[in-house]
């Protein structure tokens, strides 16, 4: 199934894309690229550089629109949709829990795994490149890039439009 997909979407060979001048990167704190059919957010934040899937792999809400926090020392996005925490560097969702079984329950963060694939950026004379991951396992946001990925997007929306949330 997932080779399928990514048959759709072209397989990442490694190379380098010119996103952007740094400068104007520094500015503009966050950019939206299509490279290669994937669909990639690059951040500027506290002075470092990530770039990530757009959209986020819950529900495929767009990114770019998230506020940047700290959750448990990690520098994190959270989804504006549904307010799901993925970690800038990795790409790892995080959440807060309590063990019932625990006297007194104690809210600790725990880790989803990588949810969220990033993609390396490097700077060159002041000119900023992304390489897309060859990572070839399937990651969750895979699942709303390219053709499909605007599909399913749009399904999840609707379903939202539908369902009200407690914290909406």
């Amino acid at each position: 199934m997932f080779q399928a997909f990514l048959k759709g979407l072209g397989k990442p060979n490694g190379e380098l894309h010119f996103v952007g001048k740094k400068d104007e990167l520094i500015e503009a704190k966050r950019t939206f690229r299509t490279l290669d059919g994937r669909d990639v957010l690059i951040i500027h934040h506290q002075g470092a550089f990530f770039a990530m899937d757009s959209y986020c792999y819950h529900s495929g809400g767009m990114l770019q629109n998230g506020d940047i926090e700290e959750f448990d020392g990690k520098m994190c996005i959270v989804c504006p949709r549904h307010k799901y925490k993925i970690s800038l560097a990795k790409g790892e969702g995080i959440y807060k829990a309590s063990d019932p079984r625990e006297k007194p329950p104690v809210p600790r963060w725990y880790s989803k795994g990588v949810k969220q694939r990033t993609h390396t950026v490097t700077e060159t004379n002041g000119d900023v490149y992304v390489r897309l991951s060859t990572e070839s396992c399937w990651i969750d946001s895979d699942y709303y890039q390219g053709e499909k990925g605007k599909i399913a997007r749009a399904k999840a929306e609707e379903d939202d439009a539908e369902t009200p949330y407690a914290d909406e």
